[in-house]
């Protein structure tokens, strides 16, 4: 079948039984297109809804304006799975026009598609959509494909003096501990031996003490450690630990698991214990890459290194860049992506809309 044959995108406000299958798992996919991800949000006041278009399926969350009528419509990380900028343009527009539909004033998406993509550019253009700031911390991403790829390859792939860390790691790291609902007994992780929403908690407070040296910040204690507990169950989540000869966590790493790959998203270790304990997380990495490999994945996303007003390769001197050289050195290459663009449908009520929220906001404090 193809686009032009495909049947109307539908709007619903519950998903298929099989949303997660193709959002998620199917390559491509993520885990922002989720379920669980829809059911977190609702918890901030967004309204899920669900879009099917044939065999495709598009989470948008939309908010509504106060007062006036209409909502704003956000596709996180969507339309996914990407097959190709040529679908990945066709179903955004028609998921936009099925949006509008129901009354949504202003669309915004923000797809893994190549920036390179000239099939997706075009829909772009065509459809009106304007490029705008990005809504997730980074556009784009290190990745290290892993298809067709052994252990052995890949590690050789890692540079000399990261597999030195690595090997120096497993020496001082006395375990690394997997918290992972759908986890076998693997060499190189032991189990959890205290409940994972003790060390997701933990975590948080460890990732605070990283942001608070590199500059970042981060949302509620509630919010963040809330998702990652659904996450958890859901088995769309890994969280690694490494632990010291102090008996406690040193380093931490925050994983993914969709559309075939395993996804970095949070990492943080104590600096006072680097010392002692060097190299945690470069251990805590080829961990990761070493599960995504065995579970067959096509792909480790080492995560983003870009930052507002850095949306570019990191250059010497820029604050990402020992971040950027750290990532490069598992054998990843850069990947630019498209980035987030929105599609104003109601230019009067859009105005008015995001007015009437401000000030919503502003009486709210």
């Amino acid at each position: 079948m193809t686009e032009a044959e495909l049947p109307e995108a539908v709007v619903a406000d519950e998903a298929t039984p099989d949303w997660n299958e193709v959002a998620v798992e199917s390559p491509g996919g993520h885990v922002y297109q989720s379920v669980e991800w829809a059911e977190h949000r609702r918890l901030s006041g967004w309204v899920p809804v669900f879009v099917s278009r044939g065999d495709q399926r598009v989470l948008a969350l939309t908010r509504p304006w106060p007062l006036i009528g209409g909502s704003s419509a956000y596709v996180p990380r969507g339309p996914a799975p990407v097959a190709g900028g040529e679908a990945a343009g066709a179903t955004l527009w028609d998921v936009t026009r099925a949006l509008a539909r129901r009354g949504v004033d202003v669309v915004a998406a923000d797809a893994e598609v190549p920036a390179d993509d000239g099939a997706y550019r075009e829909w772009l253009r065509r459809a009106g959509f304007a490029a705008i700031d990005e809504i997730q911390p980074s556009r784009h991403r290190i990745t290290l494909p892993l298809e067709g790829r052994d252990e052995e390859t890949v590690f050789a792939g890692i540079s000399k003096s990261t597999r030195q860390r690595i090997r120096k790691a497993e020496d001082v790291v006395t375990n690394v501990v997997r918290h992972d609902a759908r986890a076998a007994t693997e060499t190189g992780f032991d189990a959890p031996s205290e409940p994972s929403e003790v060390a997701l908690d933990r975590f948080y407070g460890l990732l605070l003490e990283t942001g608070q040296r590199k500059h970042f910040s981060f949302g509620p204690r509630d919010d963040f450690v809330g998702w990652w507990r659904a996450a958890l169950r859901a088995g769309l989540l890994i969280y690694l630990e490494a632990w010291g000869n102090r008996g406690a966590p040193v380093a931490g790493l925050i994983l993914y698991r969709h559309g075939r790959r395993l996804s970095t998203v949070h990492s943080g270790d104590h600096a006072a214990d680097r010392d002692e304990t060097p190299g945690a997380l470069h251990l805590l990495r080829w961990r990761a890459i070493q599960i995504a490999i065995r579970e067959g994945c096509i792909e480790m996303d080492l995560g983003g290194v870009d930052v507002p007003g850095l949306r570019r390769e990191p250059k010497e001197g820029d604050p990402t860049y020992g971040l950027y050289q750290h990532k490069m050195s598992f054998g990843g290459r850069w990947l630019e992506l498209a980035g987030a663009h929105e599609r104003v449908i109601r230019p009067n009520r859009y105005r008015a809309g995001r007015l009437t929220a401000k000030v919503g906001r502003l009486l709210a404090r």
